[in-house]
């Protein structure tokens, strides 16, 4: 969450829309949708589209630079947030995933009329933790998944029981329950507990290896250490995918951006994610639409490669 989290995008720019946002235009061609059209898998009483918006642009999450960040923290205003979510509902995405303050943000956008879904990050580690969830219910939060980072943390620490509690208070709120990682050895990890959830939120790259991870696996520390995609990642997380029967929602198949520098590029990565995922699975794309219509690409994709998905 990725995500993230979790889950960014900046779309490359072709040399029209390029000149167009130069001489303060940026006009975008919309993509004709079929809201209607959009896949659909069940997720506990409800039934949601198989893409879901995902929440780091509107937070300034870009997983990039601190300059890209800038530049959504500036677009994305309240007002924009909000047409953002109109036009995701329109192509017929259902379900947002959000996380920190976005539970506002959605309860102005249902006011106006919204009807997508909401689902959330949580985390077990902070004193606000009952008050936040508190607050995720009283917009209609539908489910909520502990937060990817820290799960993944006290994972690491071999401490990874100390969120069970948290699960089990999200059970008792009357949501679906979830657990966010960035690591497969988590999702075997938890089903082998058997615990009581409904959905995995899972990053198809392990994007927070230590510098001694890297060193070890590489053979050399990268820059950033924080911030490497592997081509070997999506893999391995989409086989643990494939062996629990929860529903798992892929996030960042874009690699926080950095697969989305050619359309082709884009669009592989779409096709390998549903060829790879469970029919009940679904994806987590961020949206930052500000030189394409990107809620209507990433749908288009989404009905496109859908029926690859096999059990």
């Amino acid at each position: 969450m990725e995500r993230r989290t979790f889950c960014s995008r900046i779309t490359a720019l072709s040399a029209s829309a390029l000149a167009a946002h130069q001489a303060g235009g940026a006009a975008q061609q919309k993509i004709s949708a079929a809201p209607d059209s959009m896949p659909q898998i069940p997720f506990g009483k409800y039934r949601v589209s198989r893409l879901v918006l995902g929440a780091n642009p509107f937070h300034a999450g870009s997983h990039l630079s601190i300059f890209v960040n800038q530049e959504m923290r500036t677009y994305y205003t309240l007002e924009q947030k909000l047409k953002t979510l109109r036009r995701c509902e329109a192509v017929g995405i259902s379900l947002w995933q959000g996380s920190d303050d976005h539970h506002w943000v959605y309860r102005q956008y249902r006011e106006q009329g919204g009807r997508m879904l909401y689902i959330s990050l949580g985390r077990c580690d902070v004193p606000t933790a009952e008050h936040y969830l508190k607050q995720l219910l009283d917009v209609g939060c539908i489910g909520i998944a502990h937060h990817g980072e820290v799960t993944d943390s006290l994972f690491k620490a071999g401490k990874l029981d100390r969120i069970h509690d948290y699960l089990k208070r999200v059970r008792d709120a009357g949501v679906l329950v979830g657990v966010s990682t960035h690591m497969p050895d988590v999702v075997d990890a938890v089903e082998s507990k058997g615990w009581d959830i409904d959905f995995y939120m899972t990053c198809v790259y392990e994007r927070h290896r230590t510098r001694e991870e890297l060193k070890k696996l590489m053979g050399y520390v990268p820059i950033p250490v924080r911030e490497v995609y592997l081509e070997e990642d999506p893999p391995r997380m989409f086989k643990a995918m494939r062996q629990t029967q929860r529903t798992c929602f892929a996030f960042k198949i874009l690699a926080a951006g950095r697969l989305c520098d050619r359309k082709e590029s884009v669009e592989q990565a779409f096709r390998q994610t549903f060829e790879s995922i469970k029919p009940t699975d679904g994806v987590i794309v961020g949206i930052y639409d500000k030189f394409s219509d990107q809620a209507g690409e990433d749908a288009e994709y989404t009905r496109r490669f859908s029926a690859l998905s096999h059990a």
